[in-house]
């Protein structure tokens, strides 16, 4: 069986996205293009779709139109080791008209919902009222930062 893949549906900036996406990650890279053939839906010849893979990810990009706008109901999760991993990628997601949120969350430019937090995190939950002192701070945040999250976690 192949890995599940998820597909993000756009109105039709499918390579915009995917050329943002590969330039923040590492390693990421553009997996194949597909054109709307005679007949379908879409504007034949026109790019359809789009793979791409982050950190080892699929991800798939469609260009379907404006019918499905996207919502915060479903976000994309980027866990990363270091506070410039978060300020680099924070950054480049809300370059150019992206929003951002809070508890670091953001939309980039194309309406996706982002949520960029430190590995830390999810280490510290193994000590609950650690955790509860930890996310307490990131309730007030938007962009996360580590040596806050790290310094209310470790008060008394």
């Amino acid at each position: 069986m192949h890995p599940i893949t998820p597909c993000l549906w756009f109105d039709s900036q499918a390579e915009q996205a995917a050329e943002l996406y590969v330039s923040l990650f590492p390693g990421a890279r553009r997996l194949s293009t597909t054109l709307y053939p005679e007949g379908a839906p879409g504007l034949a010849g026109s790019v359809m779709l789009v793979d791409i893979e982050l950190n080892g990810s699929p991800l798939q990009l469609l260009n379907g139109g404006p019918l499905f706008p996207f919502t915060e109901a479903i976000s994309l999760v980027a866990t990363v080791e270091t506070q410039d991993e978060i300020d680099r990628l924070w950054d480049g997601l809300i370059d150019d008209g992206g929003q951002p949120s809070q508890c670091g969350w953001l939309k980039d430019r194309f309406g996706v919902s982002w949520q960029v937090v430190p590995a830390g995190l999810q280490e510290m939950a193994a000590d609950p009222e650690r955790f509860a002192r930890g996310m307490q701070a990131v309730l007030g945040m938007t962009k996360l930062d580590i040596a806050q999250i790290n310094a209310a976690a470790d008060a008394r």
